[in-house]
């Protein structure tokens, strides 16, 4: 039987400081942040562990970021490396925020650990929180990494099954049309030796 996400993320804080350093993602950090509107503003970070690398790297920038995730160790992390971040205890499902609130969203290796029937909902949630032109950078699984077009199961992750969903990418950019974004870029990159598609979607209004 396969752990619940929210305990097997709570034991990897345990060997975390042993892993930092392992996913390089310095040029996608500076890819993101070159197409932003503003050189400063406000970042939510969905999932966002330890606060390593992206909220860390827009602090650094002058940024204000709130992040939220479920493990309270890793949120424990977080404010041993990224004091600075305000941070809240929470399935990203459940958060919300008022409208018009961020200059950008992200969502690293987060979005596709959630049932793809729940995509939309975060994808209208982040569309609401964000502000004209804002955008939301995600990373997506595809065929790829599961082996298969569409997605709903397990896969192993650093000795634990990891549940992990998505359907394809032309549904993907198709839903993400329907809920006001614009698909500005899509690149499967491969990072620590996985690849995923890394979206980025900007607020169409």
């Amino acid at each position: 039987m396969a752990r619940n996400l929210q305990d097997i993320y709570d034991s990897f804080a345990e060997t975390y400081e042993d892993q930092r350093g392992l996913f390089d993602m310095s040029e996608i950090f500076e890819t993101f942040y070159q197409s932003l509107e503003h050189e400063k503003g406000h970042l939510l970070d969905l999932g966002c562990g330890a606060g390593e690398p992206i909220p860390r790297l827009f602090i650094d920038n002058g940024w204000r970021v709130i992040g939220v995730d479920f493990s309270r160790r890793m949120l424990e992390m977080a404010a041993k490396f990224v004091p600075e971040m305000k941070t809240y205890l929470s399935d990203i499902r459940s958060i919300d925020f008022a409208s018009g609130s961020f200059d950008a969203v992200t969502a690293v290796y987060s979005l596709f650990h959630i049932p793809r029937k729940d995509h939309r909902l975060l994808f209208n949630k982040t569309h609401t929180w964000l502000r004209p032109r804002g955008k939301f950078l995600f990373t997506y699984a595809t065929e790829e990494y599961t082996g298969s077009p569409e997605f709903d199961g397990y896969k192993e992750f650093m000795g634990q099954k990891l549940y992990y969903s998505h359907t394809t990418p032309a549904k993907l950019y198709s839903e993400l049309k329907t809920c006001g974004f614009e698909t500005e870029s899509a690149v499967y990159r491969e990072i620590g030796g996985e690849v995923f598609l890394w979206v980025t979607a900007i607020v169409n209004k």
